[in-house]
């Protein structure tokens, strides 16, 4: 196929649609890096065989589509369809979602044996050891849960959020409770008379050495810090 074009295509029961369009255009469209449809398309046709050159028919296109307007029809068909990339696009894709697979896990995952967050580059072999196929346009979101049943296959771990109780001096309270907000998901706080700041928030497990060391140096070492609570997920 010319590099300069690819297919979209989307199934409906014995019903075929297929469209030409612009393989980078259309990616970062599936993406959501852009949302305006223009020029995506290569011919403004609809295809239910574009080898053939076969037209889909205006019946079966307002029967799936419930509209004959080009564009609507061409942002269903890449939003709900199949978008065929080129290798190149699909290697990154795929090693963007290992990334995205690896740090989640070292962020929200704890070693069961260890009770440790388990470091980025275990998650790596682990993930290599258990031979994961990553589609390029997974939902990560949706597919995490059953992403981490097969790491237990190799990697004894398990998800898991910890409750942080912080309190932080006056003198380093402007300094660090911007780092605080972003940590985790504020569950109460409260600033008491002498101006020093009290904190509980719900932080992934796997960031719980990271987030005290870095307010260790943050309050330089004079930061309060405990672990009220862990709880698996």
């Amino acid at each position: 196929m010319d590099p300069s074009y690819t297919l979209a295509r989307y199934q409906v029961k014995d019903k075929r649609f297929e469209i030409i369009v612009n393989p980078d255009k259309a990616l970062n469209y599936k993406l959501g890096a852009r949302t305006d449809i223009t020029g995506i398309l290569v011919h403004e046709i609809i295809f239910s065989d574009s080898k053939k050159g076969k037209k889909a028919s205006n019946e079966d296109i307002i029967k799936v589509f419930d509209t004959n307007n080009i564009n609507e029809i061409t942002k269903c068909i890449i939003e709900k369809g199949e978008l065929l990339i080129k290798a190149e696009q699909r290697k990154e894709l795929i090693a963007i979602n290992k990334r995205k697979i690896v740090a989640y896990i070292s962020k929200n995952c704890i070693d069961t044996r260890t009770k440790a967050p388990i470091p980025p580059i275990r998650v790596e072999q682990a993930l290599d050891e258990i031979n994961l196929r990553i589609d390029p346009f997974m939902n990560l979101t949706e597919e995490m849960p059953n992403i981490i049943k097969t790491f237990r296959e190799t990697l004894p771990l398990r998800q898991q959020t910890t409750l942080l109780e912080i309190k932080i001096p006056a003198i380093y309270s402007g300094k660090a409770i911007g780092y605080v907000k972003r940590i985790g998901d504020t569950i109460e706080e409260e600033w008491m008379t002498d101006g020093s700041y009290q904190v509980k928030t719900m932080i992934p497990s796997g960031t719980k050495n990271e987030v005290m060391n870095t307010l260790g140096n943050l309050t330089r070492g004079v930061a309060q810090m405990e672990i009220i609570e862990e709880k698996v997920i």
